[in-house]
């Protein structure tokens, strides 16, 4: 299959690919990154090594793009949901592990 990475057309096939990835080790995932056998390889290693071209040159997307079409099942690492953004009363009141008490005029 005919697929554009960088602005170069390559001939890739399912099975060139994984002959490349052969005796790779897989870099740690930080976002993006192909299945390819048991292994989980980034976006930019695959497209490094298949293209021989230098990881400034294309984009991860590029690489998923041509991954996907030729069947490889690629995904995206979740990042760690942020908490919402409380106000320092409300810090303050976590730390203490007490929920906030308001006193009106004339309670005590």
């Amino acid at each position: 299959m005919r697929c554009v990475i960088a602005r170069f057309p390559f001939d890739l096939t399912k099975s060139g690919v994984v002959e490349s990835m052969k005796g790779v080790r897989p870099e740690p995932v930080t976002s993006e990154f192909v299945i390819i056998g048991r292994h989980h390889y980034p976006a930019k290693q695959v497209g490094q090594v298949i293209t021989r071209q230098d990881r400034r040159d294309f984009t991860a997307g590029e690489v998923l793009r041509a991954m996907t079409q030729l069947g490889f099942t690629c995904r995206t690492r979740p990042t760690a949901a942020s908490a919402p953004m409380a106000s320092p009363y409300q810090r303050a009141s976590a730390m203490l592990g007490t929920p906030p008490i308001r006193l009106t005029y004339g309670q005590v």
